[in-house]
């Protein structure tokens, strides 16, 4: 029997998370359909309204999407995972309602998910639409989160992918209520071995304001730090160690110029084998955890 090529029996689930994107959403709708209609596939388009003020949920409605909502503003996290859960077909696409990703990739991205169980929009030098403000802490962030994963990870939460849906459920416990749900399954995948590549898209200029705070600089830290903690503890204990056991050592060194081994020296040490036993205790619970 030949494999399958293309996207032959394949069938797609679309989510896209919606708040105040009233002069969006039907055109993102629209564009999906425009991308999808041509392939033949089985596919559907669930809209998940996230307690919008505008008239959000009656264009997606006017839109023929299949529609559903929070009766409050729970988070894009939230959102998203409303609509994982709804969806009917072994692979699932997300996407933004603001127009910023064109739905056009979304074939080619479906194609290569036969032979991946994540594939990501990267948006690269497209992030040019990005506020020039935003952008070093876009590029710190990239680093920490690659060098935390110990694999390249060109755009940590692109808001356009495509999963396949069993991959993907796994995690969703794991996956935080707001805006960092594209981090964190990002990290889910990266950090226990999925296969996940990268594929160029374009990144449109967006519809309406952006819904992202200078807070959640910092929020985004801490989440890549919780999440390898979770899953690879000793990549965060043992360089924090290592600080602490070459910091005694030198001190150590210049006491002994002096005749006198100093308190400071002793902390650093005692440190450093704490934070290590902790790292290993850690990374036992985590492979108790996650073990299959």
């Amino acid at each position: 029997m030949t494999p399958e090529t293309g996207l032959d029996g394949m069938a797609l689930s679309v989510v896209i998370p919606a708040y105040n994107e009233e002069n969006a959403v039907r055109a993102t709708v629209d564009d999906v359909r425009a991308a999808l209609d041509p392939t033949g596939i089985d596919y559907e388009i669930i809209v998940v309204d996230d307690g919008s003020e505008d008239r959000t949920r009656e264009e997606a409605v006017a839109s023929g999407a299949t529609v559903s909502w929070n009766d409050a503003n729970s988070g894009y996290g939230a959102t998203l995972k409303r609509g994982v859960k709804m969806a009917q077909f072994d692979y699932i696409a997300i996407m933004d309602a603001d127009g910023t990703y064109p739905a056009r990739y979304l074939p080619d991205m479906l194609e290569m998910c036969r032979q991946q169980d994540m594939v990501v929009g990267d948006r690269g030098a497209a992030m040019k639409n990005v506020p020039m403000v935003r952008r070093p802490a876009k590029k710190f962030l990239n680093w920490l989160a690659s060098f935390m994963a110990q694999r390249k990870l060109n755009d940590i939460n692109s808001g356009l992918r495509v999963f396949r849906t069993k991959e993907l459920i796994p995690f969703l416990p794991l996956l935080p209520q707001n805006f960092s749900f594209t981090t964190t399954i990002t990290l889910c995948m990266a950090c226990n071995g999925k296969r996940m590549i990268y594929t160029p898209i374009e990144y449109g200029k967006r519809v309406g304001k952006s819904k992202i705070k200078p807070i959640d600089f910092l929020n985004f830290i801490i989440l890549i730090l919780r999440m390898i903690t979770l899953f690879n503890p000793l990549r965060v204990f043992l360089p924090v160690g290592l600080v602490l056991f070459l910091l005694g050592f030198f001190k150590s060194l210049y006491d002994l110029t002096q005749w006198n081994l100093s308190e400071t020296a002793v902390f650093a040490f005692l440190a450093a084998i704490m934070v290590w036993s902790l790292g290993l205790i850690a990374d036992m619970i985590s492979r108790l955890h996650l073990r299959p």
